[in-house]
Parts: C-alpha cells; structure tokens; sequence
C-alpha cells in the first residue's frame, strides 16, 4: 500500500468513527456534535457549538428525528424532483434529505441512502420503519466505489459530504456512473477560495470541521465538469465567516490580503 492510500484510508476511518459516535450518541439522547473530527471541531472561541446546517423545519417531509444538523445546504430545494423518481442520498446520515425527497417522489418512488457507517444506516432505518416507508433503503458503502449497480438512479443528492471524500475524481466518477442518461445531481458541499497561507487554512480547518478536505471552488467545479456532466451550475452560495479572534486563536497572525473564504455552495448538473 502506498503512502496516499495509507492516508487516504486513514482519513476514511477517521470519518466513520466520528459519524458512527455521533448516531449513537443521537440514538442514546445525547448532543449529537458536528462534522468535525474532534470535539473542539464543534465549538467557537468561547465554546458555543457551531453548525453550518440550514433549516428544514418549514419543509414537507421533514421529521426531527432524522435531523441531526450535519449539512451546509438544502439540496433537494434544487433537485427538480418529481413523483416516481429514484434517488439516491451520498452520506445519508439518518436519513433527513431522503425523507424530504420522498414527500415529493411518494409511494411510486425509490429513495437510497449510502452511508459509510453501520451505526448512521440504522438509525436511519429505525426512523424509516417509524413512518412505516416501504420504498427507503440503507445501504452501508464507500462513495469513491459505491456498491451499487449502473444507470439505476433518476437523481443524485449529497448534503456537506464530499469535500471529506479524498479522491472526490473517483466520487463524481462514480456519480455519473450511477445515473440514469439524463439523470442529474444537486450537491451542497464545502469550497474554499483564496489562495492563502497554511497556518490560515489549517485554523480554518479547526474552526469548521467540514472545511478538511475541500478543495477550491474553480477546481471543484472544473472537476466536475471534466467528469463528463453538462449544465453544472451553483444554484446557491453561502459564505461561513471565520472570525479573526479563531484565527489568531490557531496561530494564523499573519492575515494575507486576499483573506480565506470558507463558502456552502449548492451546485446541480446533468448526466448528458
């Protein structure tokens, strides 16, 4: 094994292990923490705990249990759903934007969630059998090679996931091969812009756990686009302010001029 698989598999396990504590703690009553991979991921400079999610508590389909407040964006607001569809969920958690897909798909529709953690795809199921959803399947899974067959998917939807993906070339490759023809995607994920020292990104990094792992947004698009998908575009962009004090908190003193932007951006394309 190489070195960069090493850490890339390093970094996968980091992941699973932070997301399965926080669904047991969620399953126990407990603060379910956030994205990041250690406590202090979760907290501001005097300790109040931080979130990038949006609201979903005015959405149809919405059910608090399987909202634990892990995303940066709404994706299905931008998905162009339609009753009978097959969607699948990239890092479904417990299940929050597929039962809000599903309020619009119905009965006639088929919703996957693939989640890389046992512990997330339980209690996604035990919230599934709460509203008696016949057509919700859990599967466990690495998005960089998804256990599952090709063309089968009408619609793509990832919530604050795939910017802790290492090798997201092998994920949006992935996407496009899951895909019907003609079938799309809606993604909110995190980018950043500014090409910036690494004392300023690393306290970035610890300020927002969810900010490891992405990569600038021109590159992120242009990867996109490279993979094959045509009409991508950001349909929604959402700045995440890092306040100075974190920064000089982290040791980041020296602020260059052109200052980091830590960004929620919500972009869609089609598999032509």
């Amino acid at each position: 094994m190489t070195t960069m698989n090493k850490a890339q598999d390093n970094l996968k396990e980091l992941v699973r292990s932070k997301y399965s504590e926080i669904a047991e703690k969620s399953s126990a009553g407990m603060d379910a923490g956030c994205c990041g991979p250690s406590a202090s991921d979760c907290c501001d400079p005097v300790g109040n705990s931080i979130s990038m999610a949006e609201s979903y508590t005015d959405l149809v389909g919405y059910h608090p249990e399987a909202d634990l407040k892990l995303g940066c964006g709404i994706p299905v607001e931008f998905a162009g759903l339609e009753p009978g569809q097959a969607v699948l969920d990239l890092g479904s958690g417990a299940g929050n934007d597929l039962f809000v897909a599903r309020s619009i798909v119905g009965d006639s529709g088929r919703l996957t969630g693939l989640d890389f953690s046992d512990a997330m795809n339980e209690k996604a199921r035990l919230n599934a059998a709460k509203m008696d959803f016949k057509n919700m399947e859990f599967v466990t899974g690495d998005i960089e090679a998804m256990p599952l067959a090709s063309d089968q998917f009408d619609v793509v939807l990832s919530n604050c996931v795939l910017n802790l993906v290492p090798d997201k070339q092998k994920a949006f490759s992935e996407i496009y091969r899951v895909l019907k023809p003609g079938g799309h995607f809606s993604i909110s994920d995190i980018v950043v812009e500014g090409q910036v020292p690494e004392s300023v990104q690393r306290a970035a990094e610890a300020y927002v756990g969810c900010v490891s792992g992405a990569i600038q947004k021109a590159d992120y698009i242009d990867l996109v686009t490279k993979t094959g998908f045509r009409d991508v575009e950001i349909r929604k962009e959402r700045e995440i302010t890092i306040p100075q004090e974190w920064l000089e908190k982290e040791g980041a003193h020296s602020i260059p001029r052109e200052p980091l932007r830590v960004l929620s951006i919500t972009v869609t394309g089609t598999n032509p």
